[in-house]
C-alpha cells in the first residue's frame, strides 16, 4: 500500500515486482549455496617405476603359499628377492624378502633365532641375494690345512677326495654331487633333508635321508662333517 501511494503503481505491476524480486532472491541463494567452499580430498600419490638402468626386468612368478596359511613364498619380481632360511630358527623355509635386505631381516622375517643357536660365524649386516641360503647355527666352515710338500700332488694325481670334510650343513648341491657315490637327485634329497630337520646334528643323521644305504654311509662317513 505504501509503495501504491508512493510510487503510483498499479497493484499489477506491483505484484510483478515482488515475483521479480522473489526470483532473483532464489537465484542469488543458490549462486551462494553453490559456490560455497567444500573440503577436497588429496589426490594419491602414484610412485614412480625405479629406473633399472636400461637392465631387463626379471620375469614374474609366484609359487603357492604353504599349506596352513604360512608366509607366502614367490619367484623373484621387481623390487623383491627369494632366500631359504633354515637351521635353527623358528620358522625355516622360502622367504620373500624387499630387495636390499640384510640377514638381520630374514632372521625375523623367519620368526628369530632358537634360544641356544649359535650365531657367532653368522654377519647379520650382509646383504642378501636372490636365491641364497641362510643355515643359522651351521659350525662354521674352516679353511683347509695347507698340505705337506708333495703331498697335494700326490693326491691330485691319484684323483684323492677333498682335504677336508664337507660340511652336510653349510655344502652347496654342487659340493655333494662332487662325493662319491652321490649324484644330482641324492644331493637334493640331502638339502632337503636339513631344510626340513634344520640342518645336520651328526654324521648318523645321513642314514636318515632318502637314498643312502648302509654301503654308501660308510663310502661317506670319513667325507662329510655335520
Amino acid at each position: 500500500m505504501w509503495l501504491q501511494l508512493r510510487c503510483g503503481l498499479e497493484r499489477r505491476s506491483l505484484v510483478a515486482l515482488l515475483v521479480v524480486l522473489a526470483v532473483a532472491a532464489v537465484f542469488a541463494a543458490q549462486h551462494f549455496w553453490a559456490g560455497r567452499a567444500q573440503p577436497v580430498r588429496a589426490p594419491d600419490v602414484v610412485g614412480a617405476a625405479p629406473d633399472r638402468g636400461g637392465e631387463p626386468s626379471p620375469s614374474p612368478g609366484a609359487l603357492p603359499p604353504p599349506e596352513g596359511g604360512g608366509r607366502p613364498v614367490a619367484g623373484a619380481g621387481g623390487g623383491e628377492i627369494v632366500v631359504d632360511i633354515s637351521g635353527k630358527v623358528r620358522s625355516p623355509g622360502i622367504l620373500r624378502m624387499p630387495a636390499g635386505s640384510r640377514v638381520a631381516d630374514a632372521l625375523k622375517a623367519a620368526g628369530g633365532v632358537r634360544r641356544g643357536a649359535d650365531t657367532d660365524g653368522l654377519n647379520r649386516a650382509r646383504l642378501l641375494i636372490d636365491g641364497e641360503q641362510v643355515v643359522v647355527g651351521a659350525p662354521v666352515t674352516e679353511p683347509a690345512a695347507p698340505a705337506a710338500p708333495g703331498v697335494g700332488a700326490a693326491e691330485g694325481a691319484t684323483g684323492a677326495g677333498p682335504a677336508a670334510p664337507i660340511g652336510l650343513s653349510t655344502a652347496t648341491a654342487e659340493q655333494l654331487d662332487e662325493l662319491p657315490g652321490v649324484g644330482p637327485v641324492l644331493a637334493q634329497h640331502i638339502i632337503d633333508y636339513r631344510t626340513e630337520h634344520g640342518g645336520f646334528r651328526s654324521v648318523d643323521e645321513l642314514r636318515e635321508v632318502n637314498g643312502i644305504g648302509d654301503k654308501r654311509y660308510a663310502d661317506l662317513q670319513n667325507l662329510v662333517r655335520p
